[in-house]
């Protein structure tokens, strides 16, 4: 979390959330958050997840724009948690921070189950995500906007790339040439309702719990974007990937499976499979600018150091992040 952000909060911030969503004391308790102050509370028997981020970070339009549509989704079938509404029937609260910004609070559900354990990591489950994700883009086809001003950013927004920012050292010279060249490619693909919408963005294995049934639950929808759905595709196929010993060899039987749930929701077109490599390419080189520039000392950090390894060679000699025939893969879209 940026420090200017995190100086400014105190549990006078706290207590005023905590009021507006009528929780009551002992009843919270702090969870893991990078980028927000996460919790999770119980109210009337159910659990659910508080959000308090900042206005500095993302605007009140822009929350609003990603709650109306994750409940968008919800009201479609989609498995997402949902946003609640505080006390006063707000999906988005606003508290002042006292230096004329606000803390912006959003509640959710808590997504049913737990996250996915190496035990379950396989065909049925891969099929599972791929149906979900599948469900999520046949949806967004059809949402329409009910406020201009909630418009969420497109995938090359300032806010969503961080590259061009952050690898300023002469260093990273060749991996921002790589970079841009890249960003050139992806701006002169076509777009189409069919093909292109609003998008999770960040669909890990972090991001979804599974239930006793296979169910999955996503959540955390703050970096959605309108971008293509094959990117979404890709940024899930990038981390599930991500600490295979062999990808060529993981990849198929993930795409296949994963796939294989997916066409049961939405169709793609397959021609979009040949540019997995580049969606690839493009979340390799933006999260290592982001752990070079958010990371003084990313080496302490032991999943830092492991991505990092290697990383600026593999950039900057333009190596595939996985060296797979995407497009032999066609038949099962």
């Amino acid at each position: 979390m940026e420090a200017h952000i995190k100086s400014r909060y105190h549990d006078g911030i706290l207590a005023e959330a905590m009021r507006r969503y009528h929780i009551a004391d002992g009843h919270i308790q702090l969870l893991d958050g990078f980028e927000s102050f996460m919790y999770e509370f119980e109210r009337g028997g159910q659990s659910y997840v508080l959000r308090i981020g900042h206005s500095l970070r993302r605007s009140v339009e822009l929350i609003q724009g990603e709650v109306d549509w994750l409940n968008y989704l919800a009201d479609g079938g989609v498995s997402v948690a949902r946003a609640v509404p505080s006390a006063d029937g707000e999906l988005v609260e606003r508290i002042d921070d006292g230096q004329g910004e606000q803390f912006l609070t959003t509640a959710f559900v808590k997504a049913q189950g737990e996250p996915p354990s190496y035990a379950i990591w396989d065909a049925p489950l891969f099929e599972q995500y791929g149906r979900t994700i599948g469900r999520m883009h046949a949806r967004t086809q059809t949402y329409w906007l009910p406020n201009p001003a909630w418009k969420r950013p497109e995938w090359n927004a300032p806010d969503m790339l961080y590259a061009d920012e952050w690898l300023s050292d002469p260093e990273d010279a060749i991996a921002l040439d790589h970079y841009r060249q890249l960003l050139v490619h992806l701006e002169g693909l076509p777009s189409s309702d069919s093909d292109y919408g609003l998008i999770h963005q960040d669909a890990h294995g972090g991001n979804f719990f599974v239930d006793a049934q296979g169910t999955l639950t996503f959540f955390d929808f703050d970096d959605c974007a309108y971008s293509w759905f094959a990117n979404d595709i890709a940024i899930v196929l990038f981390y599930a990937s991500l600490w295979q010993d062999n990808r060529p060899d993981f990849t198929p039987y993930f795409m296949t499976h994963f796939l294989r749930g997916y066409r049961e929701e939405n169709q793609l077109e397959a021609s979009w499979l040949r540019e997995m490599p580049h969606f690839l390419k493009l979340r390799e080189i933006d999260l290592y600018a982001q752990i070079r520039a958010q990371f003084d000392n990313y080496w302490e950090d032991p999943w830092c150091a492991r991505y990092m390894t290697g990383r600026k060679e593999k950039i900057d000699q333009n190596l595939p992040y996985i060296d797979v025939d995407f497009e032999s893969l066609a038949d099962l879209l």
